[in-house]
């Protein structure tokens, strides 16, 4: 992993890096799940001005973090020293919202979510919220 850049990955790739983290969690990356990253990606502001292009990069750096023993200490280390505080919370936002988008959480993915809290310090009342945010966005009818 030869970079250029003075860290490994940009605060845009620490929030990409959590949301293709959730996503493979359960060793399943659906398609709707895709979906929602590239959607993100797309439209945020925090996005403005990202170069997609890394989408790849970010991806392959999870999933070669994933197979080592200690990949998802590595990875919560990676986004706490990339990722401004400040936006630790849309960290966790972005990564329900593609937890919730396939319309099921498995364990593994709750399991990673609750790792997430507990790294970012996300408050749990915060936490709730922002859960039963990304729920009400992937509701069916």
């Amino acid at each position: 992993m030869t970079q250029e850049a003075p860290h490994p990955l940009t605060p845009q790739d620490c929030l990409v890096a959590v949301m293709v983290a959730v996503s493979a969690s359960d060793e399943n990356i659906r398609t709707a799940e895709l979906i929602k990253i590239q959607s993100a990606v797309n439209n945020l502001p925090v996005f403005a001005g990202y170069d997609d292009d890394r989408l790849n990069f970010v991806s392959q750096t999870v999933f070669d973090l994933f197979e080592q023993e200690d990949g998802l200490a590595a990875l919560f280390g990676l986004v706490r020293d990339n990722l401004p505080e400040r936006l630790f919370e849309t960290a966790y936002a972005l990564a329900c919202d593609v937890a919730a988008a396939d319309g099921s959480l498995a364990e593994s993915e709750l399991r990673l979510l609750e790792e997430m809290r507990y790294e970012l310090n996300i408050d749990r009342l915060h936490a709730s919220a922002i859960e039963r945010g990304a729920r009400a966005r992937h509701m069916t009818v």
